[in-house]
């Protein structure tokens, strides 16, 4: 079995468990997800199959799309709904509309951010949310991201009783990027603590949130020898240029991992190199010996 499944991940499991529960579900230990979600965020999780394992940081590289909210008068420790209260104010009357579009047009473009303390990313050989666990502050390197779109859809909600505001967002945006700092870096610039009310990830390596299929849907759907969840290694490079190898490039040059003469082909974009209309490579072209080279090896799929 070799391809990508268009997950749709579930409030309440992490990543790492879909990975798990798939390799007993699909009889298979070769499973990689592509970037991974909080317990609390659902939507898009590309998986990935067999000889596809091998395009998990190609894909997991990809811009990223999602729709959430943000609740403006309250920070928490960990960014989202589910910390303990960092500070909270009560806002005496809504922001306007205006101010708050004005807001996310400022955020648009590169940006640097630090991680937040309760993250996956490693330092000095330890996830951040093992010292902040233990109440350990330390030193966490920056990171550059691009937010290429950020927009708020629809009204914005009030609650004049408690003295917060909630509005939604739409944010496409650079792979390594905390949505949840963002949201922080939200209120900061209005002046207001703010946290990440809800998160759900709507398109990741060119599968949107519609295309996709839950657990339950894979169990019944393997059940019933049905593989129609999975897309094949070809669909997901469509996009990229291809070229259909001889008799002698493959069996003589691609099955040894050499390199290739080829004219007519972008040389800037990576080429997929197929048999039969299948791809076996991923090929990079060397301006210095001016061939193309194997980048990545996919000579078992099927």
């Amino acid at each position: 079995m070799n391809g990508v499944i268009p997950l749709n991940k579930e409030i309440g499991m992490t990543s790492s468990d879909y990975v798990y529960k798939l390799r007993k579900v699909l009889h298979t230990k070769k499973i990689g997800h592509t970037g991974t979600l909080d317990p609390l965020v659902d939507g898009v999780l590309p998986i990935c199959v067999g000889q596809a394992t091998k395009l998990v940081n190609r894909l997991t590289g990809s811009p990223k799309e999602y729709e959430g909210e943000i609740t403006l008068g309250r920070s928490t420790t960990t960014e989202d709904r589910e910390g303990e209260t960092v500070k909270e104010v009560s806002l005496a009357e809504p922001f306007s509309n205006d101010a708050l579009e004005a807001n996310f047009k400022k955020m648009i473009g590169d940006l640097t951010q630090i991680p937040p303390m309760y993250s996956a990313v490693r330092v000095n050989g330890k996830k951040l949310y093992e010292y902040a666990r233990a109440g350990i502050e330390v030193e966490r390197p920056e990171r550059h991201i691009h937010i290429y779109d950020f927009y708020m859809m629809g009204e914005p909600e009030f609650d004049a009783e408690t003295g917060k505001q909630k509005l939604r967002f739409h944010v496409k945006c650079s792979k390594g990027t905390y949505v949840r700092t963002l949201a922080v870096e939200y209120g900061e610039l209005l002046g207001v603590p703010s946290f990440m009310s809800k998160l759900t990830r709507t398109e990741s390596a060119g599968f949107s949130i519609e295309e996709t299929y839950k657990l339950a849907d894979i169990e019944k759907m393997m059940a019933e020898d049905n593989h129609g969840f999975l897309r094949s290694t070809d669909e997901v490079l469509s996009d990229m240029q291809a070229h259909e190898l001889t008799d002698e490039e493959w069996e003589v040059r691609v099955l040894h991992g050499g390199f290739l003469d080829l004219v007519g082909y972008n040389e800037d974009d990576m080429m997929r190199v197929t048999r039969n209309h299948v791809t076996k490579a991923i090929y990079k072209f060397n301006d210095e010996r001016q061939l193309w080279i194997p980048e990545t090896m996919l000579l078992n799929n099927d």
